[in-house]
């Protein structure tokens, strides 16, 4: 189909399948997957009222794109970064104290593994959406200016050519390269050097998950203790305090999340590339509410951190309910557990 012959009855049939992918560069840009989809919903209504001025320069999916960017930047414009606890810079919290919930802050969001899938069939795709959204990559994003947060996305993770960054933000390829060159020296400073990791196999991510799970459920504080690196990290969103190391750890847990007599379930799910697990305690009624949704970082044979959200705003997108009885959650376990081999 020519330009010449596209008309806007054509429009959704041929953007749609670009909507996952410009939320995902929204979630990129913003840190929020509740931000990212009024993002996209704002690019699709500029491209709607545009489309008839649309050329054909450049394909559907770069002008597209090119909407979104120019509209992220001008969201960021007046807000701050999204952190997570660990970024604010506080030392680690002591257990024995309680936490400070500060809901004044614009945490970072979680994203769910459901949406980095897509439209996409290509694994080599999928595999790669998912590491450009890990949490600690997004995190690291945050620190970013605007402009250099859209220039190392476009660069390095959609592979734009410079010439084209440069177009969309009306800046020469030059400056683009010394926003990227900047963007790269921040990015390396903040986060891990891959080679600095090594990621476990499948079989051994299930196989350590099996016994979190088993452990968490059965409240076996010590189990839990030897699946912690020595530096791992747990943090909870809105709480702006975090813990550091199994030993503290494990003592949070003793005293703050599992020390309730009544039942723990985990549903395992995905979110940012990376392995989840909703956390449902049991009340008196028999039902089980859901608190929080555990995204876990492991690194080799063991687990380096856990950022547990409890914002309810994020449960729907995960398609989990917030309150069930026992036996639908066995359905939601067994329906996940396929999922996620």
């Amino acid at each position: 189909m020519t330009v010449e012959n596209v008309t806007r009855a054509d429009f959704p049939r041929l953007t749609d399948p670009f909507r996952h992918e410009l939320l995902v560069h929204c979630y990129r840009m913003l840190g929020s997957m509740h931000d990212a989809e009024d993002l996209v919903q704002e690019t699709y209504l500029r491209a709607w009222r545009s489309y008839d001025g649309f050329e054909g320069r450049s394909s559907l999916r770069t002008w597209l794109y090119r909407i979104a960017t120019t509209a992220c930047l001008r969201a960021l414009e007046n807000r701050g970064r999204r952190p997570l606890p660990v970024g604010l810079g506080a030392p680690s919290a002591d257990p024995e104290e309680w936490l400070s919930h500060d809901g004044a802050i614009p945490w970072l969001e979680p994203i769910p593994d459901d949406l980095l899938r897509g439209d996409r069939t290509d694994p080599a795709a999928i595999v790669s959406a998912r590491q450009s959204v890990r949490l600690a990559f997004v995190a690291t994003l945050q620190h970013l200016p605007p402009r250099q947060r859209a220039v190392l996305v476009l660069r390095d993770v959609l592979q734009w050519r410079a010439a084209e960054v440069a177009d969309l933000l009306q800046l020469s390829p030059a400056a683009v390269n010394s926003l990227l060159q900047r963007a790269r020296a921040t990015l390396h400073s903040r986060a891990p050097r891959e080679d600095q990791f090594t990621e476990p196999t499948a079989a051994a991510e299930r196989e350590l998950l099996d016994r979190y799970v088993t452990a968490f459920e059965e409240k076996d504080i010590a189990g839990l203790v030897r699946l912690f690196a020595p530096d791992a990290v747990w943090e909870m969103p809105p709480y702006s305090g975090w813990y550091e190391g199994p030993s503290d750890i494990g003592r949070h847990l003793a005293l703050r999340c599992l020390s309730a007599s009544g039942p723990v379930r985990l549903i395992r799910t995905g979110a940012n590339g990376q392995p989840a697990l909703a956390t449902y305690m049991g009340g008196q009624d028999g039902d089980f509410e859901l608190v929080n949704l555990q995204v876990l970082t492991i690194t080799g044979p063991a687990i380096t951190r856990i950022t547990a959200f409890s914002d309810p705003r994020l449960f729907a997108a995960f398609d989990l309910p917030v309150t069930a009885p026992a036996g639908q959650l066995d359905g939601l376990s067994a329906r996940s557990t396929r999922g996620r081999r």
